[in-house]
């Protein structure tokens, strides 16, 4: 299989499933379990995708400036602060870390 087939089949699949969503009945979406269920599967999967990337370098584990990027913007979303200020936090964060050792 070559390169541009994986790419159009893939592109194929992902329209097919996003069209597969418009049969699912009205009733089901509806429904107030549904809608619990979605909120937690994308909390669920955001925080995956976090720790993945703050913890994983190729196939191993590694403890590094993004920890503390991590925790440094964990609590300044506990604290409730503007967003960007979250992301600079952070971000300021990581640097501090990288330029000290």
């Amino acid at each position: 299989m070559t390169l541009w087939l994986a790419i159009l089949v893939g592109a194929a699949v992902t329209y097919l499933t996003k069209l597969s969503g418009y049969a699912v009945p009205a009733r089901w979406l509806n429904n107030p379990r549904m809608t619990r269920a979605a909120g937690t599967i994308t909390v669920a999967l955001l925080s995956a995708l976090t720790v993945m990337n703050t913890f994983a370098s190729g196939t191993g584990l590694v403890l590094d400036a993004r920890l503390a990027a991590l925790a440094v913007a964990s609590l300044a979303l506990w604290a409730r602060l503007p967003f960007l200020l979250v992301v600079v936090l952070g971000a300021g964060a990581a640097g501090v870390v990288r330029w000290w050792g």
